[in-house]
């Protein structure tokens, strides 16, 4: 059985760049999609602050309207990035910077306990690839490779 797993876990390592790959590429959509729903969606998104027990700061902090149209740019140009893995440090660092007030603005509520959970995974993969950056298959790894890759 150890040979087993030993073998099991010495080829799952091989696929390491294979992953972050397909991780970057699967998180990289609900920033986008997201992003995009800030227009599509602007008038439900406006109620849904408006029904948040926290819709008095937002207020105080600039006009929710604002706010919306500003992170829905955010989230579409930055998600897109992430994606390619380009810049994507700055990426992870900026779209989490956009997502901690929406979550606690509107995620901090009764009833909100998964979308607040889902936020919250999404947060930790933004601190991944703060840390890690975009992976084998990034395009900030093949420009810091240069034209001889």
């Amino acid at each position: 059985m150890m040979g087993f797993l030993t073998a099991l876990e010495n080829r799952l390592a091989t696929l390491g760049p294979a992953s972050d790959l397909v991780f970057r590429v699967l998180t990289a959509p609900i920033f986008v999609v997201g992003g995009l729903g800030h227009f599509v969606e602007h008038e439900q998104m406006l109620a849904r602050i408006d029904d948040s027990p926290w819709a008095g700061v937002v207020r105080a902090i600039a006009d929710p309207s604002l706010l919306l149209y500003v992170s829905g740019i955010v989230f579409v140009i930055f998600g897109g990035l992430l994606a390619l893995g380009l810049f994507t440090r700055l990426s992870a660092l900026i779209l989490f910077v956009t997502l901690v007030p929406i979550t606690l603005s509107i995620h901090i509520a009764p009833g909100h306990t998964g979308p607040l959970l889902k936020n919250v995974a999404i947060l930790a993969a933004m601190v991944h690839f703060f840390v890690r950056g975009g992976g084998a298959w990034s395009l900030d790894r093949q420009l810091r490779a240069g034209p001889n890759m």
